[in-house]
């Protein structure tokens, strides 16, 4: 569910750092929304990250 059906961007990996530089991993997601779209003619339901809607990359169903 996680992946943004424009862009693709999904969730990435990193390190929580402790002030003893102690690493233990962790997972970032995008800011991702449910969105309901037009595509052919008909309405569908997609999750979209926050950056394609600010760019305008989709057109939202009214």
């Amino acid at each position: 569910m996680a992946v943004c059906s424009m862009c693709g961007k999904k969730r990435t990996v990193g390190n929580n750092v402790s002030h003893a530089h102690n690493k233990t991993k962790r997972v970032f997601h995008p800011n991702l929304q449910r969105i309901k779209v037009m595509d052919n003619g008909s309405a569908k339901t997609l999750y979209v990250c926050t950056r394609c809607l600010r760019t305008g990359a989709i057109k939202k169903a009214v």
